[in-house]
């Protein structure tokens, strides 16, 4: 057997890569078999309970907890970056307001970095403050997004509101509840991180060829739009106005199993048992189905969890209870995904970070299962 032969035999490919190892990570652990997920060591149900956005954000970023000044400094850092071009918003506008959130938010995320004197710069220090400008932008972009696709003005960021519910404040123009704010702070907190996903990765890869930090988290914004990634939610939102009550949710699940179809927002790619994510989501969902005095989504999504779960044997995931929470919360359906990657950016910075450390472009091979050479034939004979 030839080099080559040996070659191909022992190196077959991986669809998806699954399970291959591309890289050394420090940041997050995702256990599928235990259902444990840690940010830099520190369980994510620890992190849900007592942690706020802000200081799991600095967790991603710098490898530790913030201390009270730390924390203090990076909320200012924050703050002074949530306000973005004024030329953002016109351009905005002028773009089509039937096109996608995601599509919009791909976009002006691409032209911020124009508007970034420091976009190309290579220092550490410089890549920092830009993954933190980021962070605090991301959230401004999409609520103008959001309200420019309603006909609204967009509302300027409150200074003296944390990150989560000036967040929500931007979105609705309205100060938040508290549990309002609570969960929105959760959301972010619970989608911030998630290991090698097809986002993250592709953000990797991009910032490997050592192109600005804003086109590394385009490229991430991009593979997040795509309907294998983001967007279960806004699918399980779907479900639950199709069925529209308790009382129909037995008929759909045997239709469903009648048909083979397939359950959105419940499995996972990794987690073989309970996403520790989803609990959280849940208590919450219920709690705001209670404040807003329309308790019916949670509900649904109660008796659903128990339904489908008798008859396939899988939890539901983080987008499921986070579908009836955001509902609850004002968000319509169509934002998710853009609300998925205002709490993915973290993530995302984390990685573009770590990847410039020790860089080394990322090329795999492909296996080749194409023609062995052949001779060429002029069109004349074809």
């Amino acid at each position: 057997m030839s080099t080559d032969d040996v070659e191909k035999t022992t190196n077959e490919a991986v669809k998806g890569l699954k399970g291959i190892i591309a890289a050394d990570s420090s940041i997050c652990l995702v256990n599928g078999t235990e259902g444990k997920l840690l940010y830099r060591g520190y369980n994510i149900d620890e992190l849900a309970e007592h942690a706020t956005f802000e200081e799991v954000s600095f967790l991603l970023l710098n490898g530790e907890l913030p201390t009270p000044s730390q924390l203090t400094e990076y909320q200012d850092n924050l703050k002074q970056y949530r306000a973005i071009e004024p030329e953002l918003i016109e351009a905005l506008k002028k773009l089509p307001t039937e096109a996608l959130p995601m599509a919009l938010l791909r976009t002006i995320t691409s032209m911020a970095g124009v508007y970034d004197p420091d976009a190309e710069s290579e220092s550490f220090e410089k890549r920092l403050q830009i993954s933190m400008r980021l962070i605090s932008q991301i959230p401004t972009i999409v609520a103008a997004i959001h309200r420019v696709r309603k006909g609204l003005e967009p509302v300027a960021p409150d200074l003296s509101l944390s990150h989560a519910g000036n967040f929500m404040y931007m979105l609705n123009g309205e100060k938040p509840s508290e549990d309002a704010t609570r969960a929105m702070d959760l959301i972010l907190t619970l989608h911030a991180e998630h290991g090698l996903n097809a986002s993250t990765f592709t953000g990797r890869v991009v910032i490997a060829t050592l192109p600005d930090i804003y086109s590394a988290v385009t490229a991430a914004i991009g593979a997040l739009k795509g309907k294998l990634h983001g967007g279960a939610n806004t699918e399980v939102l779907k479900t639950l106005f199709e069925i529209g009550s308790v009382e129909n949710i037995a008929p759909y699940v045997k239709k469903v199993r009648e048909a083979k179809g397939k359950f959105m927002g419940f499995g996972h790619a990794v987690y073989q048992v309970e996403d520790p994510r989803a609990k959280h989501l849940k208590e919450l969902s219920r709690r705001l189905g209670e404040e807003t005095g329309n308790p019916k989504w949670y509900e649904m999504s109660v008796e659903m969890e128990k339904l489908v779960f008798a008859e396939i044997s899988r939890n539901c995931n983080v987008d499921f209870y986070s579908a009836s929470l955001q509902h609850y919360m004002g968000i319509p359906g169509e934002l998710f995904t853009c609300i998925f990657a205002a709490s993915r950016i973290a993530g995302w910075c984390a990685h573009i970070l770590e990847q410039l450390d020790g860089n080394k472009i990322i090329r795999p091979k492909a296996h080749y299962i194409g023609y062995e050479e052949r001779a060429y034939v002029s069109i004349g004979q074809r």
